[in-house]
């Protein structure tokens, strides 16, 4: 028998680090060839990580969480055979999910505060993995820890543990709880803990008695309490809105647009070509109008790299779709918009939906883009305040639409009406121009057109 090592692959462009995300095997299961084992991430492209051997796992190295350098060991196998490690070359410790400590011990503090003091500042792995073992430790506590801490005797003057709710009760009901034997986790006095002290205590009486006015109980008080480390995308999505509203001033600017004209238009090119091209959504005539105001506007199809200074404007549209997954908010891009017809332009969409919804999506479709289109759909809201896809300068919100009586030519119709919120990086975009290029696009979609009209 052999030892071979799986190390963590270099995905290209540079990349150093990758994230691990999950595990799809456990130490001491049989995988075979081509078996995908885990999934790291990279900016927002997941990537499979599948074995190129049949064997059996001895150790896996992280977990998820961890960011893990490109090149070093993730994953120990014993396979038939010589394997692709000497022997001499295995008696490099090796660190498994399993090996997370449950409680910190004076050792490990001590060592963690060197560290600190030595490793200043400290890098993003090291955060997650202290995130991760401190959420372990909250949400699941040892058995033992457990059982050692239930009833044990409080030191004298030493303040109990409770929680807003109990002391709350224990000052109603006239009860000192320094007196009250405690059974939840770590000393933690519960609330059967009062009632088997009220009763062995009959002549304490309730502080609040008449004062508080009898009411009827709707349910049982839920204790229960979820420590979730961010990890994964949601850990990517939250540095990157962070990242973007630290380093960009938004200046967000409404407008409302009568969209019925459109949508008569929608409905009958769906009427007539619905079954061979596939059915339009409001999406693909978004696009267009975008494409054609960006003519007028070629300040707001740019990106700001604002490290350097420089602001790069660009003539292709390549327009970043947000899209909502299973694990957070993606931005797949529809590159070169202004070369597709509605019908191609709402393929592409629906392609790149799908293959971000599905996590399949490539770091090629998940970049690049240099103006960001979001949508909630029926949920869209009567006005938001969305946050720029920075290096972008600009990103365009859809609100909900809805029917609702307007003034037209001086008689009360019905229109279907909607929001535009959008917002401008405001060192690069002036509060004028952005007013103007939404209004541009506004006088697209009323009257559709002069979207055909070059």
């Amino acid at each position: 028998m052999g030892i071979y090592i799986i190390k963590t692959p270099d995905i290209g462009e540079g990349i150093a680090e990758v994230e691990l995300v999950a595990w799809h095997v456990q130490v001491g299961d049989s995988v075979t060839m081509d078996q995908v084992l885990a999934d790291v991430m990279t900016d927002k492209a997941t990537v499979e990580i599948p074995s190129p051997v049949s064997g059996k796992i001895l150790s896996l190295s992280g977990a998820v969480g961890e960011t893990v350098a490109v090149g070093g060991e993730l994953i120990r196998l014993e396979v038939v055979g010589a394997g692709n490690v000497k022997e001499d070359a295995l008696t490099s410790p090796v660190v498994t999910p399993s090996a997370v400590p449950q409680q910190p011990t004076s050792s490990v503090i001590a060592s963690e505060a060197r560290e600190s003091m030595d490793s200043v500042p400290r890098t993003e792995a090291v955060i997650a993995k202290r995130e991760v073992a401190a959420a372990t430790r909250r949400v699941a506590p040892r058995n033992d820890d457990v059982r050692a801490s239930a009833n044990a005797p409080r030191v004298s003057g030493e303040r109990p543990i409770a929680s807003p709710t109990v002391r709350r009760r224990a000052w109603e009901l006239g009860i000192d709880m320094e007196q009250v034997p405690a059974t939840g986790s770590g000393g933690r006095v519960m609330h059967a803990d009062l009632d088997a002290y009220a009763k062995s205590h009959p002549s304490a009486p309730p502080k609040s008695a008449q004062a508080a006015p009898a009411r009827a109980p709707m349910g049982d008080e839920v204790q229960t309490e979820q420590a979730i480390p961010v990890i994964g995308l949601r850990r990517r999505i939250a540095l990157k809105m962070q990242d973007a509203k630290r380093r960009i001033p938004h200046f967000t600017y409404v407008e409302e647009l009568d969209m019925t004209e459109l949508e008569n238009l929608r409905e009958r090119l769906n009427a007539q070509h619905g079954k061979e091209r596939g059915r339009l959504t409001v999406l693909p005539l978004l696009a267009r109008a975008m494409v054609l105001a960006l003519r007028e506007f070629p300040q707001i199809n740019a990106r700001f790299d604002d490290d350097v200074g420089v602001v790069t404007r660009y003539g292709a549209v390549h327009l970043g779709v947000a899209t909502q997954t299973d694990n957070g908010l993606m931005v797949p891009v529809l590159r070169h918009a202004e070369v597709h017809d509605l019908w191609s332009c709402a393929a592409e969409i629906s392609r790149l939906a799908e293959v971000a919804r599905s996590g399949k999506a490539t770091r090629a479709e998940l970049s690049g883009s240099t103006i960001t289109l979001t949508s909630l759909g029926a949920l869209g809201g009567i006005v938001s305040t969305p946050v720029i896809n920075h290096p972008e300068v600009a990103i365009v919100g859809v609100n909900r639409m809805v029917a609702r009586p307007v003034v037209l030519r001086g008689a009360v119709v019905v229109r279907q009406m909607m929001n535009l919120s959008s917002s401008f990086d405001h060192r690069v975009v002036d509060g004028l121009d952005a007013a103007r290029f939404i209004q541009s696009v506004r006088s697209y979609l009323e009257v559709p057109a002069t979207l055909f009209v070059e």
